[in-house]
């Protein structure tokens, strides 16, 4: 193993020996570098103000992706570029001063700046999207969604967005688009085949490269917080001040990047990000595709993991629900072997799930549905986007001649951990496909579940909200659909019945 961090930055090498398992890239840069233009606003990654961009190496190129800089670890850069938005900027000729980046000067001419604070997260956000996918102009909805992690007090977001539109209208070629080979060069020759192992004192960061390896790191160190995005755990440190002795990273692991569309299931492995994820899963279940869009701004969904989401044992999660639905499986992997477990049976009570020491969540096993299956998935909360749910709720089952046949409903905010609605199961399976049959299988949600009265819900709301999802899936999919629009992009065609 090696054990120093090395990254690129400002055209530089970075190494940082002894690196802390929990300082964050924006302490990094705004304390030990004195680069002052990433912003600390929330600490959580919710108003983007803190946005850099991630360069990795794939395909023989560079991804770039904007990631919140507050609650990404600093150890988790080794072998990437990192981009500020002191980077972009280069001496101009003749002593004119700097010569902008496009998207900086679009920002300049659209008058995208007040008060400053927010401009530089939204100037990377803005230059993730100039390099993604540079050959297709962006549409406003593109522009929404990929703006929608940073907040802005000052200019009504319209400056902003013109700002956006100027600079991603005609993209021509920058100077990191320019020099990517020699970037490619440079990434690749601080690529190290040893894992990492670093830290101060006794306390360390592991980031291993192989399954095999990680299993032997989680036998010596049982205790280990497991990191993948850290878009949970980041809010552990930032938030609730806590500190780990051993931090384990996953998102090294080759195996738990993988993600595979056999035919028969799409095989997600823990590691992979939603971002990732999202067009292989929505690809057989269209509903994930508004959900997933709804999980986080794209800066989370960049970080977080599907397989995080699932090991974290939140009651709230987004994707259990559906992914319960649907019927997917867990792969489990520890010294001992590999055992596959039903999703659901993985979730025990509140705060307890069925991962024995030694051992990591591997792979989600989704299976690939039937033609003639029906699947949703609904999230409702305060705010539309970015925010976490009071219910979540995910419905599917199979008509036979107009009769329900193997009905799977789930619910997220309903329980201690998210659960099968078995009362409710049992009535819809055997009964025609009508409203007096969903009349039913409303009434017995009160037999399934005694939801509780918090921060982000009343009971009772709650209960009327699960019942009337349920409405509202038998609506959807019933002879004459009544569709609802539910995400920019993935249903934007759809038309609101009500309007």
């Amino acid at each position: 193993m090696h054990a120093t961090v090395r990254f690129l930055l400002a055209g530089k090498t970075e190494e940082v020996h002894n690196c802390d398992p929990t300082r964050t890239v924006l302490e990094f840069l705004r304390e030990d570098k004195q680069l002052k233009g990433t912003k600390e606003g929330c600490a959580e990654g919710d108003c983007g103000a803190c946005t850099v961009v991630i360069g990795e190496l794939q395909d023989g190129g560079i991804r770039y992706r904007a990631v919140n800089s507050c609650i990404q670890f600093l150890a988790t850069l080794d072998g990437k570029q990192l981009l500020t938005v002191e980077d972009l900027s280069r001496a101009g000729r003749h002593q004119r001063g700097p010569e902008l980046h496009t998207v900086q000067q679009a920002m300049v001419e659209a008058h995208g700046s007040q008060c400053g604070f927010c401009t530089p997260g939204f100037v990377m956000s803005l230059f993730a999207m100039f390099h993604d996918d540079p050959e297709h102009a962006k549409t406003r909805t593109d522009i929404d969604l990929g703006l929608a992690g940073n907040l802005c007090r000052c200019t009504g977001y319209a400056p902003i967005v013109r700002a956006a539109e100027q600079a991603l209208s005609a993209r021509r070629k920058d100077r990191f688009m320019q020099d990517q080979k020699q970037l490619v060069t440079r990434l690749r020759s601080i690529q190290d085949e040893k894992s990492l192992a670093t830290g101060q004192g006794d306390r360390k960061f592991f980031a291993p490269s192989s399954l095999p390896e990680l299993c032997e790191l989680l036998q010596r160190h049982p205790d280990a917080v497991m990191l993948a995005g850290g878009t949970d755990i980041g809010l552990w440190v930032t938030k609730q001040m806590r500190t780990f002795d051993t931090v384990i990273y996953l998102s090294a692991v080759s195996e738990l990047q993988q993600l595979e569309d056999n035919g028969q299931h799409v095989l997600i492995g823990a590691a992979v990000s939603y971002s990732d994820a999202v067009r292989a899963i929505s690809r057989h279940y269209p509903a994930f595709g508004p959900l997933i869009e709804r999980l986080g701004s794209v800066q989370v969904r960049n970080a977080g993991t599907v397989g995080g989401n699932i090991a974290n044992g939140s009651p709230i999660g987004d994707m259990p629900p559906g992914l319960i639905a649907a019927g997917a499986r867990l792969a489990l992997h520890s010294l001992a072997g590999r055992r596959v477990i039903e999703l659901e049976d993985f979730f025990i009570s509140y705060g307890e799930q069925d991962l024995r020491p030694g051992e990591c969540v591997e792979q989600v096993i989704l299976p690939v549905p039937d033609p003639d299956r029906l699947f949703a998935t609904y999230k409702v909360s305060k705010r539309f986007e970015q925010d976490i749910s009071a219910v979540c709720g995910a419905f599917s089952l199979h008509l036979e001649n107009g009769t329900i046949r193997d009905a799977r409903v789930c619910f997220g905010g309903m329980a201690e951990i998210p659960k099968r609605a078995r009362v409710c199961e049992k009535t819809l399976n055997g009964s025609p496909w009508n409203q007096r049959t969903i009349d039913g299988a409303m009434r017995a949600l009160a037999e399934d579940f005694a939801p509780i009265t918090d921060m982000r819900a009343s009971a009772e709301y709650r209960m009327r909200v699960a019942q009337n999802l349920l409405q509202r899936f038998y609506l959807e999919h019933s002879a004459q659909a009544y569709p609802v629009r539910l995400s920019r992009r993935f249903e934007a065609d759809r038309v609101d019945a009500c309007e």
